[in-house]
């Protein structure tokens, strides 16, 4: 009966060690993701280690964003050639639109039922002022040399021509004189319809046709902080000023003086990718 007994006990110790045994060595190979991760970090040592010898790590780089200007919105592409460690040469394409700080977008509503009848406009909009800005400048280095976390701040200057673009903003008016609608757009001070009796948006697209081209002069100065520097994938927030000067008056809202300069501050963010 005790034979019996220590043999099973004997059978259960050696289970348990055998199963411990198991699971410690299991716990030492290292899972796909450990791997991968040990692999990133030896990728990036060596990245830096290029780096410090005077190599250049990429090339090239291309990068999309979308800018919040203080006036307005910009979608962006940036191409950039590494020239030396710490600079790269840059081309870039912008387009956006510029607003005034007095827009105030309105939407009709039915008095009886409380619903909307039609489209939203803006409340003496003259133009939507739409701009496609071309230029060249340079990114430089200024902080984050050799850090493993990858984290690196830039100098972002540049500066080219900016091609602005003023379309007609349309609005559907009522007539009480003709008990009509139709649109109609800003024809002067001498406009009484206009401001009057507009009632929506004619549309985006209404006006098209006669959008009116306003050459002009672009300069942009920031700093961009790339959290992907020693990867293949470029993703980065860029802060900064931007100033505009063309060679007429800009008119965007009736009652606001128009002008030829335009200056505002913006926070982009980017992503794309290097080799």
């Amino acid at each position: 009966m005790f034979r019996k007994i220590f043999l099973l006990l004997l059978c259960a110790v050696t289970l348990s060690n055998a199963f411990s045994q198991q699971t410690n060595t299991s716990a030492n190979v290292p899972s796909e993701k450990d791997k991968k991760k040990e692999e990133r970090k030896q990728h990036i040592d060596e990245l830096i280690q290029r780096e410090e010898d005077g190599a250049l790590v990429f090339n090239k780089q291309f990068l999309f964003g979308f800018k919040l200007n203080t006036d307005g919105w910009t979608a962006l592409y940036e191409h950039g050639r590494y020239k030396t460690i710490n600079l790269t040469n840059t081309w870039g394409i912008e387009f956006g639109e510029r607003k005034s700080h007095k827009e105030e977008k309105i939407t009709p509503t039915d008095l009886s039922t409380g619903f909307p009848v039609g489209n939203p406009f803006v409340y003496g909009k003259q133009n939507n002022f739409y701009y496609l800005n071309f230029t060249i400048g340079q990114q430089r280095l200024i902080g984050g040399k050799g850090t493993k976390n990858g984290v690196a701040v830039s100098a972002i200057y540049s500066g080219g021509f900016s091609a602005g673009l003023l379309k007609p903003y349309y609005v559907t008016i009522y007539d009480p004189n003709t008990d009509q609608t139709y649109d109609v757009k800003y024809q002067g001070p001498s406009d009484s319809l206009f401001l009057t009796y507009p009632i929506s948006s004619a549309g985006l697209t209404k006006g098209i046709g006669e959008t009116k081209f306003v050459p002009g002069l672009v300069a942009r100065l920031g700093l961009r902080f790339d959290y992907g520097r020693y990867n293949e994938l470029v993703s980065a927030i860029e802060i900064g000023i931007s100033g505009e000067f063309y060679t007429q008056d800009m008119p965007i809202m009736v009652n606001t003086p128009p002008k030829k300069f335009f200056y505002n501050s913006y926070i982009a963010i980017e992503f794309g990718g290097r080799k």
